[in-house]
């Protein structure tokens, strides 16, 4: 009686999630591929990908479920309905009077269905596989691993700062629930464009850190966007934030990556190049750069620095030439710089590379 009472919601699940899985991969798509050229075709290649998850959502709202499985559906029908809300608002984004800032609005459903759905990877490996970088998605070590791990333990997990998520001048941080006091984890720093948050960029890297074991620190700018013109009111904030966390956790003090896109990358090279900045490794993706940012920065520091610049030869913000004259200036400089121009991309952030980007700062 008691299986027979939990069938409807065990079909519930079985029909949420791979509809819910279907819409965060559509949202990934399109958030690698949107510029304003290609946003006509995005709509195409999405369209009908929330058709069935809108089917799924109804349903499962009017199924009653059994008390105890509370939990499992409220993650479930809130991201199954962020998701198709993302989706949504991307189909709707040529209509808006500004179609790529509606494009761009509407991505964001993204960080929240992930937000939604990510208690569920402790129990669903589908779900556990979703936030696993593709290479490792059947790694059974990894996977029994991250099974065995105590994801109820305090201070492990997704956790937001100083506030709710995107709270101005508070942060976001992923710990890994394999964290072990005993060793020290390297620590992502990753800041987020002018018109994002910590709290939705975070999810740009909680499939890696997950998989390697790394902590992830997403701040939110104190302003709207990141103080590019008076450092000295974000910097203190950032190095504040390290120190938190480097308190409460075992954080390897010889791997420490800054990274950040759009104006988080143009922040991280007025940060990075300071000689006060004690990050490692600096990784400025789609960023604005001036050869004048140098008269700033600290020769001794620039010296050996470990940097690398990812851009796309389609950014239609920030072209490719400033990326290119950033490694120039910073080579003439004395760092040691690995530049990747991405033909196919425009200017938005290429989780695809952070595979590459972890190989060269781990290395």
């Amino acid at each position: 009686m008691a299986d027979a009472a939990n069938e409807p919601a065990i079909d519930a699940i079985a029909s949420l999630v791979p509809a819910t899985l279907r819409a965060l991969y559509a949202l990934e798509f399109a958030g690698r591929h949107l510029s304003p050229a290609t946003l006509p075709r995005l709509i195409e290649a999405v369209a009908g990908r929330n058709d069935d998850l809108d089917a799924a959502l109804a349903a499962s709202r009017t199924t009653e479920w059994p008390e105890r499985f509370g939990p499992v559906r409220d993650c479930l029908e809130r991201a199954a309905a962020a998701a198709g809300e993302g989706i949504a608002g991307l189909l709707a984004a040529s209509e808006a009077p500004q179609p790529i800032v509606a494009a761009y609005r509407a991505l964001r459903g993204y960080a929240r269905a992930s937000e939604a759905l990510y208690p569920m990877a402790a129990h669903l490996k589908s779900v556990s596989q979703f936030f696993l970088e593709p290479s490792m998605r059947d790694d059974a070590a990894l996977l029994q691993r991250l099974a065995s791990a105590d994801t109820t333990r305090d201070w492990v997990g997704v956790m937001h700062i100083g506030g709710p998520p995107g709270t101005r001048g508070a942060f976001s941080l992923y710990v890994p629930e394999t964290y072990d006091t005993a060793r020290p984890l390297p620590l992502v720093v990753a800041m987020h464009g002018g018109s994002g948050n910590g709290g939705g960029f975070l999810w740009s890297w909680v499939r890696e850190a997950r998989t390697r074991g790394l902590i992830v620190i997403a701040p939110t700018a104190i302003g709207s966007t990141w103080s590019l013109m008076e450092p000295e009111v974000d910097g203190p904030s950032i190095d504040r934030m390290v120190e938190q966390v480097a308190g409460q956790w075992n954080v390897d003090a010889n791997q420490r990556l800054l990274t950040g896109m759009s104006d988080g990358g143009t922040f991280t090279y007025v940060l990075g190049l300071r000689g006060d900045c004690r990050f490692t490794h600096l990784a400025p993706v789609a960023a604005a750069f001036h050869p004048m940012m140098m008269g700033s920065a600290d020769p001794g520091r620039v010296r050996g620095l470990p940097v690398h610049i990812v851009h796309g030869a389609q950014d239609w913000m920030f072209p490719p030439e400033i990326a290119r004259s950033a490694q120039l200036t910073l080579e003439q400089a004395g760092a040691a710089v690995i530049y990747r121009e991405i033909a196919d991309l425009s200017h938005t952030y290429p989780r695809d590379e952070n595979a590459a980007i972890l190989d060269w700062f781990e290395g």
